[in-house]
């Protein structure tokens, strides 16, 4: 089985989309939150599924760099300062697929532990 190959890959809207498009037609476009709250990196993901994080307060980050990792991912960095995800062809291919899905599920676990997409206050 072939892996899902790039053929383009743009920040847009200032950094607030990721549009990306792979060799078998599918485009998606990914919002810079979505990104960041379903980063492969270990502070999202843990190392294990019962270490998993859900994030709250990322309505409003930017995608700040895409960095090419090899020839099978690119790094993300965010305004937060989050840039310890390597998202990989086939994991951002899921993430377009997947992501409405994907977000319901975010959405409930933020419901759930009483979290929201909104940053902190400021004070």
């Amino acid at each position: 089985m072939n892996e899902p190959w790039p053929t383009e890959l743009r920040l847009r809207e200032g950094g607030r989309t990721l549009a990306i498009a792979f060799d078998d037609g599918a485009r998606f476009d990914l919002s810079a939150e979505y990104l960041r709250v379903t980063s492969p990196s270990a502070e999202v993901q843990g190392h294990s599924p019962a270490e998993r994080k859900t994030v709250p307060g990322k309505r409003d980050v930017l995608i700040i760099s895409a960095t090419p990792v090899g020839n099978y991912a690119v790094r993300l960095g965010f305004d937060d300062m989050h840039d310890t995800g390597i998202f990989s062809w086939t994991y951002l291919r899921a993430l377009g697929a997947e992501r409405e899905a994907r977000w319901a599920d975010y959405l409930d676990e933020l419901a759930a532990k009483g979290l929201t997409r909104d940053p902190p206050a400021r004070r």
